[in-house]
């Protein structure tokens, strides 16, 4: 599994993309980090997929503003259902509607998976920066999973798509910085994330799919 993110995991004394701990392949400039084309595809994907959810979700908001009767496309059956999330008062926990702030952080993500592509590489400061905002998102989302399953008692494809694409940056960004040195970990853990990276986030979106198929198993069985 290592070949799979070989841009992520280090090599015994050299980074499989080129940058030594710390520096830059090319130009030695010490403390700057860049990653290798997988990363930089991921966080575009998983950045698109934010930025769709979200813009889907702002709209129909907007449309069930002006129309309180208006039925968004998600809203399948009693489970499934956009329209009971979007007029919950978590959906504008900031005073706004939350997918507004998506749409930006989303594209954050996009425009930085973009930089790598061509070429770009950050600082240490700038690695930890966006892994301190994708760790607040991911908090954010795990908060209101826990709301759409356990208080509103709804689930919205839309944002569940946006979970997924959360959980899965989060943890690649976060085995980016471990592997590379920029956040402290034992050396194991950088090893058994360098050759299990995609066991956090298959185990993380698992369990929330066993949650969302328990929490409603008379439904869905029935």
């Amino acid at each position: 599994m290592t070949t799979a993110l070989s841009d992520s995991a280090p090599t015994s004394g050299a980074h499989r993309y080129g940058n030594e701990p710390g520096r830059d392949g090319r130009h030695g400039a010490p403390g700057v980090f860049g990653a290798g084309r997988v990363l930089a595809w991921l966080l575009v994907v998983t950045g698109a997929a934010g930025v769709l959810a979200s813009w889907v979700i702002t709209i129909d908001k907007f449309k069930l503003l002006e129309d309180p009767g208006f039925q968004p496309g998600c809203s399948l059956n009693p489970v499934v259902s956009c329209g009971n999330i979007m007029k919950s008062d978590q959906a504008s926990v900031f005073g706004f509607p939350n997918p507004m702030l998506g749409l930006a952080a989303y594209a954050v993500v996009m425009c930085v998976g973009a930089g790598l592509l061509a070429g770009a590489r950050y600082r240490r400061w700038f690695w930890l920066g966006l892994n301190a905002g994708m760790l607040f998102g991911v908090g954010f989302c795990t908060w209101l999973q826990y709301q759409s399953l356990y208080t509103i008692g709804s689930l919205c494809l839309w944002c569940s798509l946006a979970w997924v694409a959360t959980i899965v940056m989060f943890s690649y960004v976060t085995t980016h910085n471990v592997t590379h040195r920029i956040l402290p970990a034992p050396a194991g853990l950088r090893t058994a994330l360098g050759e299990f990276h995609w066991v956090p986030p298959v185990l993380w979106t698992g369990t929330i799919g066993m949650l969302i198929l328990t929490r409603w198993w008379d439904f869905w069985t029935g």
